[in-house]
Formats: C-alpha cells, sequence, structure tokens
C-alpha cells in the first residue's frame, strides 16, 4: 500500500481488527520511509456497482460520497457516528444484495430517505432538500406538510 504522505510503496501493518459489525478490517499501518502511521480500510465488495445519474452518465458507486451526503444531512443531529456507519452500511448491502449491476441515483436517494425518515426528521428534510433540488421556502412547505399528513 502506498504511503498516502511520501508516495512510498512498502508500508508494514502494525495492527488489524474487525470493524463496521465485521463487514470490514481496518488497518493500522506505518510508513517504512518517513514513519507515518495511516488507517486503512478493507471491506467486502459483492459486485461492481455503477451508479446511472439523471443526465444518463455512468459512473462507480462511491461509498464516500454518500457518507459525505449523510454527515451534511446529520450534521449536529443526535446520531452517533456508530450509527451513521451502520445506515451507510445497511444502504450499501441493500444496494449489493440487489442483484443489479447499476442502480439510479434517485433509487440511492430513496433509500437514503427511508433511512433517514426512520432515525431524524430533521435530517430527514435536510436530506429531501438537496435530493428533490428545493429552490424556494414554499418547497418546503410542501415537503413538511406531506409530512405531517403521513404521520
Amino acid at each position: 500500500m502506498r504511503c498516502p504522505f511520501c508516495a512510498h510503496e512498502d508500508t508494514q501493518v502494525k495492527d488489524s481488527r474487525p470493524s463496521d459489525d465485521g463487514m470490514a478490517i481496518r488497518r493500522r499501518r506505518v510508513c517504512t520511509a518517513c514513519n507515518a502511521r495511516f488507517t486503512t480500510f478493507e471491506r467486502t465488495q459483492l459486485r461492481e456497482l455503477m451508479v446511472i445519474k439523471k443526465d444518463g452518465e455512468r459512473r462507480p458507486f462511491d461509498r464516500e460520497k454518500l457518507v459525505r451526503s449523510l454527515d451534511i444531512a446529520l450534521r449536529k443531529r443526535p446520531v452517533s457516528p456508530e450509527q451513521a456507519d451502520m445506515l451507510v452500511n445497511t444502504i450499501v448491502r441493500q444496494l449489493e444484495e440487489s442483484g443489479d449491476s447499476e442502480v439510479q441515483t434517485s433509487h440511492i436517494g430513496q433509500l437514503v430517505m427511508d433511512a433517514l425518515a426512520g432515525i431524524d426528521p430533521v435530517a430527514y428534510v435536510r436530506f429531501a432538500s438537496v435530493y428533490r433540488d428545493f429552490g424556494e421556502a414554499k418547497d418546503f412547505e410542501r415537503f413538511i406538510g406531506q409530512l405531517g399528513k403521513k404521520q
């Protein structure tokens, strides 16, 4: 594994342990050239997922993009990092187990919406505002009005 600090290609694993409910392995590494320490995660990938964007463009699924989106929605909310990690793992597992090698961004967005609805209503509205492309305050009003009718 290449060192992220000096780009040297020889690093040593100092510690390995299970992470993410046993779905990943966390490895502490040290660079043999600059002695920098860093962490890597090894995850099982059932299949290579391609995401089909709204404009038809295809891109490889990026777990980190999902993590960033959820981090923004959950910022300053009473949801622990462990809960957020489990949420990401659940969504990724659902995508991988679906049997499809290509998935629409709208499907990913709906999975996130469904998951957030059960965890935190504010994060749900935050994510919806980006996912559904709210342009003005009335969009929020309509969405929250529909939310109230569902409950």
